[in-house]
């Protein structure tokens, strides 16, 4: 599964608000040369954020955007759902309204249950509870260990 630069961009967005401390309000603009991002898709990611609740904006000269909640208590997986929506690794598994994950092509005539849906389902699984397991803070503290590699 790759993710799009919004969620790419979107974590680095929230990350250098994470560092900032809370403290004043920090443009777009300075965000966006800070990080060498395009100012015009960060607007677009920043009201993707607000509307989640994960960020907060003042209007004003010293106007700009703060963490709405403690590093702490923002989750990879809020700030990845506000950006990319619902998590999934492959099109045809789908969250069910119990939250329960089906598969697109159940139920059809002529289609026995899917030979993939465990594989899927414990990928998405993987996924949602890594980013479930990682808070805002967790990426801005400074590295204390060596770093995580993953064998492919």
């Amino acid at each position: 599964m790759i993710f799009s630069t919004k969620a790419e961009y979107g974590v680095r967005v929230m990350a250098h608000l994470a560092k900032s401390g809370g403290g004043s309000p920090i443009s777009l603009a300075a965000i966006a040369e800070a990080e060498g991002l395009p100012l015009a898709y960060l607007e677009h990611l920043a009201a993707r954020l607000r509307r989640a609740g994960l960020i907060e904006s003042r209007r004003g000269s010293r106007g700009g955007y703060t963490l709405a909640r403690d590093a702490g208590a923002i989750t990879m997986a809020e700030v990845v759902r506000a950006l990319e929506g619902d998590i999934a690794p492959v099109e045809c598994i789908t969250a069910g309204a119990d939250g329960a994950l089906v598969c697109a092509r159940e139920g059809e005539t002529g289609h026995e249950p899917c030979p993939s849906k465990l594989l899927w389902t414990r990928v998405q699984g993987s996924i949602v509870r890594t980013l479930t397991d990682t808070t805002l803070a967790d990426l801005i503290r400074p590295a204390t260990r060596k770093t995580e590699t993953v064998s492919v």
